[in-house]
């Protein structure tokens, strides 16, 4: 967890804001970083988390986690965070052993015409299921590493944005929780026609959240000292109009990050 985004944000774990879909973006950069501050946040803000790790193993998380002082391993025995192995689930699908069932959640990849029931099915019985009511756990939260994966395992565009839509509508709404996904996008923002669905997936995804933070590489280039820059936009949902944005710089550390308005950082004073 990262104390100044906190402090950009106006969050704190102690009183976690309910009711939001964020989307994390990425280009030309990596806003995996994003993605453990996050799930850090709301392990210690005591959520129950439902988290799809479709790009990295749990033991990944579970490292970055630790050295961010949140312990993967303990909240997932307490029955705090469920935790959906993407790589793993694709290989049972694909190649089944004997003995072995998955969850039903990635059965689209033997079956397309399923779609992603079995995979929303999985997210409502993980935070609505048996416990999700005692109030034991705070708010519940779907975080998502990386939607866009999906594209890549034959969903289209149309079918990922009515998913991400029932998310919001029956987390955000229903549950009064919140749902945090991250999707990217290599090329330039100019270059539409070089990867057309992951440009249009994000601004479906765009159009949908209430709160957007997008991370992309420096105009400048690479720089040892600044890793790149952030901008953070707020959404009133009614009107659909941004209320507020703020861009900012970064640099990735081992056990957190650094934020900091345009040119301010040490290394350019």
């Amino acid at each position: 967890m990262f104390p100044e985004l906190n402090a950009v944000l106006n969050w704190s774990p102690d009183d976690v804001t309910q009711g939001q879909f964020i989307l994390l973006s990425d280009r030309r950069s990596d806003a995996s970083f994003l993605v453990h501050h996050f799930l850090s946040f709301y392990i210690r803000g005591r959520c129950r988390v439902c988290f799809l790790g479709l790009v990295q193993s749990f033991s990944h998380y579970s490292a970055v986690c630790q050295r961010l002082g949140v312990n993967l391993s303990q909240a997932r025995e307490k029955g705090q965070l469920t935790f959906l192995e993407g790589l793993n689930e694709a290989l049972t699908v694909l190649s089944p052993s004997e003995g072995q069932t998955g969850s039903g959640s990635l059965d689209f990849l033997q079956s397309p015409s399923l779609g992603l029931r079995g995979l929303f099915r999985f997210i409502r019985s993980s935070l609505s299921g048996p416990g999700a009511s005692d109030g034991e756990w705070g708010p519940p939260v779907l975080l998502v590493d990386d939607l866009s994966v999906l594209l890549g395992l034959g969903v289209d565009v149309a079918a990922l944005l009515d998913f991400s839509h029932y998310c919001k509508a029956s987390i955000c709404s229903q549950l009064q929780g919140n749902v945090v996904m991250l999707a990217r996008c290599d090329g330039q923002e100019e270059d539409y026609g070089d990867d057309e669905d992951s440009e249009r997936l994000l601004r479906g995804l765009t159009h949908q959240c209430g709160l957007s933070i997008k991370v992309q590489g420096l105009p400048t280039g690479y720089c040892r000292d600044i890793h790149g820059q952030m901008q953070v936009s707020w959404k009133n949902l009614a009107t659909g109009q941004h209320t507020h944005e703020r861009l900012l710089q970064y640099k990735v550390h081992d056990k957190g990050a650094s934020f900091f308005a345009r040119g301010t950082s040490a290394a350019v004073l």
